[in-house]
């Protein structure tokens, strides 16, 4: 019988593009050897995080994919009759970019003109109503089964914040998806709170602490969604503010791994895995072939071909990353940080 397998695991952010993490969990969670230990999310990786929480706590691991396809599902329904809808040409050319989206356009034009306040001066964010509907944060709070944190990022002092399990709110899930150009700050205990993309996306520390090398050795799974390198220089507009956003919302990521990095040869030198501190490995699942060409409009796009779409690139990517990883966790890492994050 295979052995289970200990894994925590980092959830980056993306808008519509984490139905692609949706799917790497729907695998996940569909394996009896793989237990999920402690998640750490942004933005859709905390609205990822908080409903598998919820759902392992109220009906384990089926109870879990079904809350994840329900949450989907109710994102797309909520989006039916957004504006950010493709046009006929987008449709027939099997495109699912907004790029040349009215709606979008006006949108994205008058956010930079225009503040959320002005916009949308009652701060409504149906997201909200749709993770409130669907998660009972007491079960959150009290599902002692997974660790969980949620990063957002503080508006005044540019700090990062984590939100632990214990303490779970709907407020902070909000706090984590907050994007300054479409919503409202969100308040927390007197502290104003935006996108946690900006200073972790994810936090690994959390993980790396509590679950990782004070504890014994863990596998810490990345599940990328941002692309850290393109071979092509963006010329066009949209394409250059796509690769801002992919290396601003990776930066936070990349900082965090050098200094584990360093931790890590700390403790091969200094010979302190066994004395205090145990190790940890790396492994990510991500599929550049399939995210890359995507632009950053189709971030908003939720629709549910869409969304099933990026599920299952999402399952097939985790189906085959377990074939050829599955013997390799809690012995080594599969993922060279060096090569990947660190070099130029």
């Amino acid at each position: 019988m295979p052995e289970t397998k200990v894994i925590e695991l980092a959830l980056q952010g993306g808008g519509a593009h984490g139905a692609f993490t949706w799917g790497v969990l729907d695998r996940l969670l569909e394996d009896d050897h793989i237990h999920i230990d402690g998640i750490s999310g942004t933005s859709a990786g905390a609205l990822n995080a908080v409903v598998v929480a919820d759902g392992l706590d109220r009906e384990g691991r089926q109870g879990a994919r079904k809350a994840l396809r329900d949450f989907w599902r109710k994102v797309s329904e909520a989006g039916r009759f957004s504006p950010f809808q493709r046009t006929l040409l987008d449709r027939l050319l099997g495109r699912w970019t907004l790029d040349y989206s009215p709606g979008y356009i006006f949108f994205d034009m008058l956010s930079r003109l225009v503040s959320p306040y002005e916009i949308n001066p009652f701060g409504i964010n149906p997201t909200r109503r749709l993770i409130e509907s669907l998660v009972d944060f007491e079960h959150v709070r009290h599902a002692e089964g997974i660790k969980l944190f949620v990063t957002a990022t503080n508006v005044r002092t540019g700090k990062l914040k984590i939100f632990r399990r214990e303490e779970m709110t709907a407020d902070m899930i909000m706090a984590s998806a907050c994007l300054p150009f479409l919503f409202h700050a969100v308040e927390i205990d007197g502290e104003a709170y935006w996108d946690g993309g900006y200073m972790g996306n994810p936090a690994l520390f959390p993980l790396v602490e509590e679950c990782g090398i004070r504890c014994g050795a863990r596998d810490l799974v990345i599940v990328q969604i941002n692309p850290i390198s393109r071979e092509e220089i963006p010329r066009r507009a949209p394409d250059i503010l796509n690769r801002l956003n992919e290396i601003t919302f990776n930066a936070s990521l990349i900082k965090e791994i050098r200094s584990i990095s360093l931790l890590k040869k700390l403790i091969e030198v200094s010979n302190l895995e066994d004395k205090l501190f145990k190790d940890v490995y790396f492994h990510r699942i991500n599929a550049d072939l399939e995210l890359k060409p995507l632009s950053v409009s189709s971030k908003v796009n939720t629709e549910w071909a869409f969304l099933e779409h990026l599920h299952d690139v999402g399952y097939r990517t985790t189906e085959v990353w377990l074939k050829e990883n599955h013997d390799h966790l809690g012995s080594r890492s599969t993922l060279d940080i060096e090569s990947v994050y660190l070099h130029a």
